[in-house]
């Protein structure tokens, strides 16, 4: 059986990470069994130290874009089938824009805002003993800052950042329309993808501006809830 490795569940969805349930939901979709382990530790089992990745009889694949390919040529999925060639291309594009761009705007609003901080570090380092408690979250915190004015993202004020986010959100709302799924009454593997960016966003149980920002667009609250009610179960 396939084994996926991911952080866990945190906010009030599956996993913190939007790579790990874009890949969990996608082998929902594809109907593939699997294991879904959930520890911030698997992170050292990584092939490259960073989460998710599955573990296929043996054979360990990172990366969700990789993992993605790998379980569609390996296993045949046809999620993709009834999408045109305009629709795969478009498909491939929107996902590097919410995995490369979106993401980024997800980072800023957990790990630099001062009012979403106390949020973070209570879930995440919550368990750690004191003395670490007392000054390892704000170690990491800082890298993760100095990561973001690397990346470019950190140099962008908050409202600019809003503003970029919501050009995410927009566009999505506009290619949903009153679809069930994105390209239209079935499930492709773009569904995964978009679900993942919005379940960070939308489902997540704390408020901050960006999540706030998200939830006006009322089609993809309803989506985030018709693929949890069937896919989650809550």
């Amino acid at each position: 059986m396939i084994k996926l490795y991911g952080f866990g569940d945190a906010f009030g969805v599956i996993d913190a990470s939007p790579f790990v349930v874009k890949v969990d939901l996608f082998l929902k979709l594809a109907g593939i069994e699997f294991e879904f382990l959930a520890d911030f530790n698997n992170l050292k089992l990584s092939p490259k130290n960073k989460l998710p990745f599955i573990d296929d009889d043996g054979k360990k694949i990172a990366d969700s874009a990789f993992i993605l390919n790998y379980l569609t040529d390996k296993y045949h999925i046809k999620l993709d089938e009834q999408l045109s060639v305009e629709q795969k291309s478009q498909a491939a594009l929107y996902t590097h824009a919410l995995d490369e761009s979106l993401y980024w705007t997800l980072v800023y609003s957990r790990w630099v805002k001062a009012d979403t901080w106390p949020v973070i570090s209570e879930t995440f380092f919550n368990e750690l003993p004191i003395p670490l408690k007392w000054f390892l979250p704000n170690i990491i915190r800082k890298d993760v800052i100095k990561t973001l004015k690397r990346q470019g993202f950190g140099r962008h004020s908050e409202t600019e950042l809003l503003t970029k986010a919501d050009e995410h959100f927009s566009a999505l709302s506009l290619l949903l329309g009153e679809n069930d799924y994105f390209f239209g009454d079935k499930p492709s593997s773009f569904d995964a993808v978009a679900y993942s960016a919005l379940c960070e966003f939308i489902s997540v149980d704390f408020f901050n501006s960006f999540n706030q920002q998200a939830r006006k667009y009322e089609n993809l609250v309803q989506y985030c809830q018709r693929i949890e009610a069937k896919y989650y179960n809550y």
